[in-house]
């Protein structure tokens, strides 16, 4: 029924129908439920089975375990600050239809957790999606081309970066700014030079900081602030978490953080579907990884008596903050990073370094892992120019021998 209600309106969307300009519309909603229905007719013919569209689709469901933890921990959150006095219930529309449906508001509900959190994390989802796809459509209209379904991976992203108390207004404007600054003044998917995501995410930390930083944006309740674990130990190092378990509650994700950072179980669930299905780069992966022991090592040997992140080892470092989150999807956004293998490698150590010199060495920003990202991105065609050009040299030389 469905496939018969969008051919018979095919023709209105066509060339020459009333509806013409609005047709990367209807070709994004029907090759998003189907698969597209014309073929070449002549050579050359390539067969694969792992299109854009398996790929994006492959990205999200990697996704999944990260957005079901998110979901869960920031009802976790907000009814463990309840459970303690430190915190009430907010006087909003979420804590309204929780009370009116009956759902208790007990840490230990995994359900009811869970569904308070998809109330936080729903109404940004659909902003993205509506105001991002307002942009993607026209965007496509004026251009007269398809809309892609990289902006699927991007609108699912956003909702995953930013606090659950972050309000809808910001999320719409900072979702304008990543799509049409971050990437459509450049041309569209496959000419960006920044991740979009991650453009809006920045937007957001300098823009409206008070939002996206501090203590009070990470748990859903008033009159109760909780630093994010990176903040604790900014601020007092080893000594803060000394015989506690935050370092297990971080692997496990019970923390304050954005909606999908804070479970690096649950990353590690989608970094392994996605190297075992081939989408990501696991050399990127592992030059994040690579850059950021190194530098930990060089800190930790070092040493300071005035910064105590110098101290903090690699096995900390890469379970706070954005780190497991931005490495294992921003990172290996196949637009903006390198296409090389060896370019892959060097942009992974890049971000890793990167992000240690900006965690320990700025006393005013927690974190380092965006920028790292965002600045890498500038680096690397930079990278793809001198490992094509080595490869050359090195042909070259051979061919002369």
């Amino acid at each position: 029924m469905l496939r018969r209600l969008l051919d018979s309106q095919k023709k209105a969307f066509e060339k020459g129908g009333k509806l013409e300009r609005l047709y990367p519309l209807y070709e994004a909603i029907d090759t998003f439920l189907y698969t597209p229905g014309h073929v070449a007719h002549r050579a050359s013919f390539v067969r694969d089975g792992a299109d854009l569209k398996r790929m994006m689709v492959t990205v999200v469901v990697a996704m999944i375990p990260a957005i079901l933890f998110g979901l869960y921990n920031v009802g976790y959150q907000a009814n463990l600050a309840v459970e303690s006095g430190t915190g009430t219930l907010p006087d909003n529309w979420q804590t309204a239809l929780l009370q009116m449906l009956g759902v208790p508001f007990s840490s230990a509900d995994i359900l009811a957790c869970a569904v308070q959190g998809l109330l936080y994390y729903l109404p940004i989802l659909l902003v993205v999606f509506a105001v991002g796809g307002f942009w993607e459509v026209l965007f496509a209209a004026v251009r007269r081309h398809e809309v892609n379904e990289g902006f699927f991976v991007t609108g699912m992203l956003i909702p995953m970066i930013v606090p659950p108390t972050i309000p809808l207004w910001q999320v719409a404007i900072a979702t304008s700014f990543g799509i049409v600054l971050g990437k459509e003044v450049f041309g569209g998917v496959g000419f960006n030079i920044f991740n979009p995501a991650l453009t809006a995410r920045a937007f957001l930390f300098f823009a409206y900081p008070g939002q996206i930083s501090g203590n009070a944006p990470w748990v859903a309740v008033d009159g109760y602030s909780s630093a994010t674990p990176l903040a604790l130990l900014k601020e007092q190092g080893m000594a803060a978490v000394a015989g506690s378990d935050l370092w297990m509650h971080s692997l496990v994700g019970l923390i304050p953080g954005c909606i999908g950072e804070t479970s690096f179980i649950a990353i590690a669930i989608g970094a392994l579907i996605l190297l075992v299905t081939g989408v990501a780069s696991w050399r990127i992966m592992l030059g994040v990884s690579l850059g950021t022991l190194c530098m930990a090592l060089l800190f930790n040997a070092v040493g300071s008596q005035t910064n105590v992140m110098m101290s903090l080892p690699f096995h900390w470092h890469i379970m706070i903050g954005g780190w497991a989150f931005g490495t294992v999807f921003m990172a290996t956004d196949p637009v903006t990073s390198p296409f090389s293998n060896r370019g892959r490698l060097l942009y992974g150590i890049l971000i890793g370094v990167l992000v240690m010199i900006v965690r320990v060495l700025n006393p005013a920003y927690p974190e380092g892992m965006m920028l790292s990202i965002l600045l890498a991105n500038v680096f690397g065609p930079l990278i793809d120019h001198y490992v094509v050009k080595a490869h050359t040299k090195k042909r070259m030389a051979r061919h002369v021998a």
